[in-house]
């Protein structure tokens, strides 16, 4: 069976790695490295649209990434208790007419004994941005270490 270390139960400074991994998949907008973290039978809910299992993980990102054009995400570690993880996440996108915007969420994240993921909650609103509001400038892919957390950007 696949083991994604860190494994639960979860302290501070494990669930805050998981973290950073997670935002790490996620920045390099490739669905198949994303859709492995997460256990094949795996449930979500984003926003209004329910998705199970990883290959519908992998189509639901590659639509996502579609229309989320130059995606940029910070995560953040909110809460974490044993197996679950609760995360706050802002992200920055411009859609295919040039109109940025920055998205903010919250998740609430289950795991399996192999550290994979099983259930995903999140709750996202789009707040429309002028080019001049942005706050995330790296190079597409992973944040740097030396860019400022979410909290440090005030988001």
């Amino acid at each position: 069976m696949e083991t994604r270390p860190p494994v639960p139960p979860f302290t501070y400074e494990s669930a805050t790695l998981k973290v950073r991994m997670a935002e790490d998949a996620w920045n390099s907008r490739d669905p198949e490295t994303v859709s492995r973290v997460y256990a094949p039978e795996t449930v979500w809910r984003n926003r209004a649209e329910f998705v199970t299992g990883r290959e519908a993980v992998v189509k639901f990102l590659q639509r996502k990434w579609q229309k989320e054009l130059d995606y940029r995400l910070i995560k953040e570690l909110w809460a974490v208790n044993e197996n679950r993880i609760a995360v706050r996440f802002a992200y920055e996108w411009h859609d295919d007419s040039g109109n940025w915007f920055r998205s903010y969420g919250n998740e609430n994240w289950e795991f399996n004994e192999q550290g994979l993921m099983i259930r995903r909650f999140a709750c996202i609103n789009d707040l429309p941005i002028s080019h001049t509001e942005r706050l995330f400038f790296w190079p597409l892919g992973r944040r740097p270490d030396s860019h400022p957390s979410l909290s440090e950007c005030g988001c």
